[in-house]
């Protein structure tokens, strides 16, 4: 009886090791790290400007990259009509969404003083010639109501904002 009950335990044990969890729909993000060196050469690859820079308290390898800077500052024609400008404001704000939505920017937004640089836009693309075409393609600057300047700019990258 004895023996008849550890051999059921047993394979009740073999059985249910074997059984493999059930995938009731959840599905786990697993982020896969790369090391330094690939993330570098990924991105000199794809044509991105980057190099290393230690820290010298802490002694760590910190990847830099250049990004672009965009300054949407005022234009020269800022004659519309309040509907015109508030329907190029949705045109422009649907823009930068879009160029955020692509990975083409990593930062938007207006500055708070009303000043003649009205907001910026940080490009995370390879190249100045690509930036300022991005740039220039919003309907509000197409419209003359903003004009662009952009500057190259170097950020470590992965380090969020604090």
């Amino acid at each position: 009886m004895k023996n008849n009950f550890l051999l059921s335990l047993l394979l009740t044990l073999i059985i249910s090791c074997q059984q493999q969890p059930e995938n009731k729909g959840v599905s786990k993000n697993v982020e896969v790290k790369k090391t330094l060196k690939q993330l570098k050469e990924e991105l000199n690859a794809k044509g991105f400007q980057t190099f290393d820079y230690v820290d010298e308290k802490s002694n760590d390898t910190i990847l830099m990259q250049q990004y672009f800077m965009a300054f949407l500052k005022s234009g020269h024609t800022r004659s519309q009509t309040k509907q015109e400008a508030d329907s190029l404001q949705t045109l422009h704000l649907a823009h930068l969404s879009k160029m955020y939505e692509l990975g083409y920017a990593d930062i938007s937004g207006p500055f708070g003083d009303n000043g003649d640089i009205r907001g910026i836009t940080i490009y995370n693309v390879p190249t100045l010639k690509i930036a300022d075409s991005l740039a220039n393609s919003d309907p509000m600057v197409k419209a003359g109501r903003l004009i662009i300047e952009i500057h190259p700019w170097w950020a470590a990258k992965g380090f969020p904002l604090r």
